[in-house]
């Protein structure tokens, strides 16, 4: 069965992103850049919420999918579909979508962005590993990394480094 991802990168209190979408304080490494690389070699698949979607679309300059190699699926109910065949729109359940994805042939899965989405896989049990480049800021308000939850999810360490520039990498599996 595939793999499910939940990742990205964050302040040390828990966002995403400014409140205005803004990542001007993220600090790009090399390092990251390595984690990164090693990571796009083992998904073939993106599932993103629609706020994360148009957020990346915006970053893209709109030119359609931000993850054009990788097959997108972007979970909206008002988005309509489009004519880019790398993204396909879905409107049904995330946690009934995802769970057919997982029995689906395939490389690994990644939840991208968008705390809400990943919370409904959380909760599901359908989110295998969170993997977090976390930042020395504390940015008072944002996007939020993690919503309140119905339950308390148990995590095992699977990797740890900390960057030069100050950035930790940490790594989890999720305990079902």
């Amino acid at each position: 069965m595939r793999k499910v991802t939940f990742g990205g990168a964050n302040s040390l209190d828990n966002f995403f992103a400014r409140k205005d979408d803004g990542i001007d304080w993220l600090m790009w490494s090399d390092e990251a850049a390595s984690v990164m690389m090693d990571y796009w070699k083992t998904i073939d698949t993106v599932v993103v919420g629609r706020k994360t979607y148009e957020v990346g679309r915006k970053m893209n300059k709109g030119k359609g999918n931000p993850y054009p190699e990788i097959q997108t699926y972007v979970f909206s109910r008002t988005l309509e579909p489009g004519d880019d065949p790398s993204v396909e729109i879905i409107a049904e359940d995330a946690a009934e979508f995802v769970r057919k994805l997982k029995r689906r042939k395939g490389k690994d899965i990644c939840v991208m962005g968008g705390g809400l989405l990943a919370k409904s896989l959380l909760e599901a049990k359908l989110i295998d590993e969170i993997g977090f480049n976390i930042h020395p800021v504390l940015l008072g308000s944002g996007i939020p990394l993690f919503h309140e939850m119905r339950r308390q999810i148990n995590l095992e360490l699977l990797d740890c480094r900390q960057f030069k520039n100050g950035c930790v990498y940490v790594l989890y599996r999720v305990k079902h």
